[in-house]
């Protein structure tokens, strides 16, 4: 029987405009912005529990104003594809994969899928903004089996950051941990799903 493929979504599938973009937009360092932002407003604007106007307002910690607009046209213009990604969702698809999103991500998937039309290939089936669960909590991954009515062994999740792989290896799902769609290929070939 087929794998099903978890994709993450930033930083696997579509640049992540959170390191480059977004601090270029106030005019500082990463380290500046990550300072100076709300301690938990992101995580909680990811988990459904703030509106996007309540986190905008909320986004630095001191409340200081900014152009709202524009930022938000900043972070949706900056989403690309990460290179090679299309054509191996294209190929995949092509060969009848069943693929889902399984995303710590906000409202903001939307303007994601706006501009990259992602549910060409896959659905948007686990965002954290939608089951209220973020990765790498355990609950997240036995959340996606239970939707999905499978058996762990029956799925292969692919994300580039190693804290979230190691947590699906934990729950009996097979991880693959992004780094460049080459070495993927290859990774997805041993896994049986190429």
């Amino acid at each position: 029987m087929r794998s099903i493929v978890l994709w993450d979504v930033m930083g696997t599938l579509v640049h992540d405009p959170f390191f480059v973009e977004m601090p270029e937009f106030f005019g500082t360092t990463f380290d500046a912005m990550f300072e100076a932002k709300h301690p938990s407003a992101w995580m909680e604007f990811e988990l459904g529990q703030r509106s996007e106007e309540d986190f905008l307002e909320s986004f630095f910690a001191d409340g200081r104003d900014f152009d709202r607009r524009g930022f938000v046209r900043t972070v949706r213009s900056s989403y690309r594809w990460l290179p090679g990604i299309e054509e191996l969702l294209a190929e995949l698809g092509e060969a009848g994969c069943t693929m889902h999103a399984f995303s710590n991500y906000p409202v903001w998937y939307r303007l994601i899928e706006e501009r990259l039309k992602l549910s060409r290939f896959l659905d948007w089936t686990f965002v954290s903004c939608i089951t209220g669960l973020r990765k790498p909590d355990p609950a997240a991954y036995t959340h996606v089996l239970s939707k999905l009515r499978v058996p762990a062994e029956r799925c292969v999740f692919v994300d580039d950051r190693n804290s979230n792989c190691e947590a699906a290896r934990q729950c009996g799902i097979r991880s693959l941990r992004f780094d460049g769609v080459g070495p993927l290929r290859a990774s997805l070939r041993d896994a049986g799903v190429l």
